[in-house]
């Protein structure tokens, strides 16, 4: 089963290991990915803010020393989200009145990865305050879809998943709250990793109106939202989960033909279209003539219309910080707690139902890449199956996996035709939470199984 791909260029462990072996020096690498970002970005405007002089003195220092055989991104060329920080370069989570400020220090994430090997040639642009499923702001314009310009290419992690799909950088971070890592994955038709909340540190993602005021250190991880790599294989997604993680992960060796999965693609309020629904009835009936297990539906799956209130609630207190909903009306301490124990309820119900499933299966969204607009995606309607439905109503295939802090990994299954253009299509793959590992390495088997 195909599926839309726009470029041959190595990987990140590609691209290290020509390194290490000396068919590639550092400087060659980096110079090639800055070249393919003048060739490509003109029309993609994936790159928010370039760091190629830095990055290109970085490269000729690294190769004036013995290679780094210990760094599994010794010399890789990768770019990283703009709301991350990266010292000397602006972070703006594209708000104008913050476009000439710049961050102090590197984001831990970024310390991470440069302490692996990697070379950061600039960062990939979000919409304003990370807060829609496309990518434009008026500080570095809008991002397009690399499979079509007339389409989003996801967001808020779009520009991550356009440079990482066009062939820019084999590899990029981003960070999901309401799909920002899966949904750009799934409409560029690469590889994205929503981490087990709380595996990789956020500390160096703040809002530049927090960040910048005297002294402030973020202390703790925003609930909900996760830090997670994109990539163009799922060898790349490991191996970066695995960098940015704050503790080692296990991996479980079970082949997927011993695994029980539970394909859920039928939501409350939340249809999805037959561009999305037709590659994902071929893939699951693809896995079933492989001799896969699949069930379509278990009375173990928690209360999804309860579920997504309850998400729906709890980011958005967190996405305002406690600020008065739109109605005027605050949440209070005991809304909060209330939450806490709906959330721990719900994490205890798919414990439970993972005693039964290995692993989950179910769309990122419920449509393919969405024509630009001036509009955010969740404030106006989307065409699914030539209805026009509440775009925030989308949200529920997100929320799927975020509220219950759970690990899901996207893969390229195919592609479907909507609104009159052929684009990729996604799956997401969800597993027991801190089997971050297990699900990428699930979906490399169905990747296998698929595209063999």
């Amino acid at each position: 089963m195909a599926y839309p791909q726009l470029t041959d260029k190595p990987g990140a462990l590609a691209t290290a290991a020509a390194i290490r072996s000396g068919k590639l020096s550092v400087a060659e690498a980096v110079d090639a990915a800055i070249v393919r970002v003048g060739n490509y970005d003109s029309t993609i405007d994936a790159l928010a803010v370039p760091n190629f002089e830095a990055a290109y003195a970085e490269a000729k220092a690294m190769d004036r020393t013995p290679r780094r055989q210990d760094q599994p991104l010794y010399g890789v060329p990768m770019t990283i989200k703009e709301s991350f920080d990266v010292a000397g370069l602006p972070t703006t989570f594209g708000q104008e009145q913050y476009r000439d400020t710049v961050a102090p220090r590197d984001a831990l994430l970024v310390k991470r990865l440069k302490a692996a090997g990697a070379v950061i040639i600039g960062k990939t642009n979000v919409p304003v305050d990370l807060t829609d499923w496309q990518s434009f702001n008026p500080v570095y314009g809008r991002t397009s879809n690399p499979h079509d310009p007339s389409r989003s290419p996801g967001g808020s992690s779009g520009g991550s998943a356009a440079a990482v799909a066009s062939g820019m950088v084999p590899c990029d971070f981003g960070t999901d709250i309401g799909g920002s890592v899966r949904v750009p994955a799934h409409f560029c038709g690469v590889w994205g990793h929503k981490t087990t909340w709380g595996l990789i540190p956020k500390h160096g993602h703040d809002h530049p109106a927090m960040s910048r005021r005297d002294g402030f250190v973020a202390a703790h991880d925003t609930p909900l939202s996760i830090a997670g790599p994109l990539a163009r294989n799922a060898a790349d997604l490991a191996m970066l989960t695995e960098i940015g993680a704050e503790v080692p992960l296990r991996r479980r060796t079970k082949p997927l033909k011993d695994c029980r999965l539970l394909a859920i693609t039928s939501l409350p309020n939340a249809p999805v279209d037959a561009s999305v629904m037709e590659p994902t009835e071929a893939a699951l009936e693809t896995l079933a003539r492989a001799g896969v297990q699949i069930d379509r539906a278990s009375d173990l799956v928690p209360d999804q219309g309860q579920q997504y209130r309850h998400y729906l609630k709890m980011m958005n207190i967190v996405l305002a910080r406690g600020a008065p909903a739109p109605d005027g009306k605050r949440a209070s301490a005991t809304d909060w707690f209330d939450l806490l124990n709906a959330q721990a309820a719900n994490i205890a119900q798919w414990e439970a139902l993972f005693e039964t499933y290995d692993f989950v299966l179910a769309p990122p969204a419920p449509v393919l890449a969405v024509p630009h607009s001036d509009k955010a995606v969740f404030r106006s309607a989307m065409t699914i199956n030539g209805a026009e439905e509440p775009g925030g109503n989308a949200l529920v295939w997100a929320g799927l996996a975020t509220f219950p802090n759970l690990p899901a990994t996207v893969l390229p299954i195919g592609s479907g035709n909507y609104l009159g253009a052929d684009l990729p299509c996604g799956m997401q793959v969800i597993g027991p939470r801190w089997r971050d590992l297990d699900c990428i390495a699930a979906a490399e088997a169905i990747a296998n199984i698929l595209h063999r």
